[in-house]
């Protein structure tokens, strides 16, 4: 699972959503697992990985705040993007029975996913620092009365068993990964590009950044606003539309922004994911 193809990083360890995403964007890869987001951004940027898959938006819990902040700080592209259906599964200990459990283990983000099962089963939750990991940790604890919540391919890769498949909450639950790495992506005729950019502080600022995109009927299909932790209440805009760079409108979008703005950062073009 972690031999040939390409070298990506990504947050957690073999079976992460993160490595779930990565195998559907490359296929085969040479999996480098890390310790956080701001880890994978790292090794990137060292040439230790060709590209890096990260978590940018859950449409449960929102925003991936790291992600944003990393984007920020790096020089790297975006590259591409994956759109991933979470399926959560209750995995244990061969041996171990429903009836056993009495605490369940997992990223904080997949146990408040499965909030109510978790509370209709009356069972402590133990937030650990990734979904696969929790698997690992059981596996190799060989703990009887505890569970994890992971994906199906972590309880295969630690061969644990998998006792409930989705018990998330909500069936809609998606994840939206970023590839990002040195590199920019060609244009492919579907693609979507991200910026960010800070206003400047008057009246009106934002509904005349945003008007440049009406004007010329560029598609913004995601806006979302970071505190710039310079100046207290003043913020990043973090935008994604349909476009790519190279295309006229959105070259001379961007143009036109740039002078009603105190900040902008083109952060990539890439293929636009058309799953759902």
């Amino acid at each position: 699972m972690s031999g040939g193809g390409v070298a990506v990083a990504f947050q957690g360890e073999l079976g992460a959503y993160s490595h779930i995403a990565a195998l559907k964007f490359f296929g085969p890869i040479n999996a480098l697992t890390q310790k956080t987001i701001a880890d994978v951004f790292e090794v990137v940027e060292a040439s230790e990985a060709k590209y890096g898959v990260v978590p940018f938006e859950n449409s449960l819990e929102g925003s991936v705040n790291e992600t944003y902040d990393m984007l920020l700080e790096t020089s790297l592209h975006v590259a591409g993007e994956v759109k991933l259906r979470i399926v959560h599964c209750l995995i244990a200990n061969a041996g171990t029975k429903i009836s056993d459990i009495k605490r369940v283990y997992s990223h904080p983000q997949a146990l408040a996913q499965c909030r109510t099962y978790i509370k209709a089963m009356g069972w402590e939750t133990v937030p650990y620092y990734d979904t696969a990991g929790s698997v690992k940790m059981l596996k190799e604890s060989n703990v009887k009365d505890a569970a994890a919540i992971a994906s199906e391919l972590a309880a295969e890769i630690y061969g644990l068993n998998v006792l409930r498949r989705g018990i998330e909450d909500f069936a809609v639950n998606y994840t939206r990964f970023l590839v990002i790495g040195k590199e920019q992506a060609t244009r492919t005729g579907k693609d979507k590009t991200s910026i960010i950019f800070t206003t400047k502080h008057i009246p009106g600022a934002l509904y005349m950044a945003l008007e440049d995109f009406a004007r010329r009927e560029i598609n913004l299909t995601m806006l979302v606003s970071r505190p710039t932790k310079k100046t207290p209440w003043e913020y990043n805009f973090y935008v994604d539309f349909e476009g790519h760079i190279s295309d006229d409108l959105v070259r001379d979008c961007l143009m036109a922004l740039k002078d009603k703005t105190v900040f902008l950062k083109v952060l990539g073009s890439y293929p636009a994911s058309v799953d759902v």
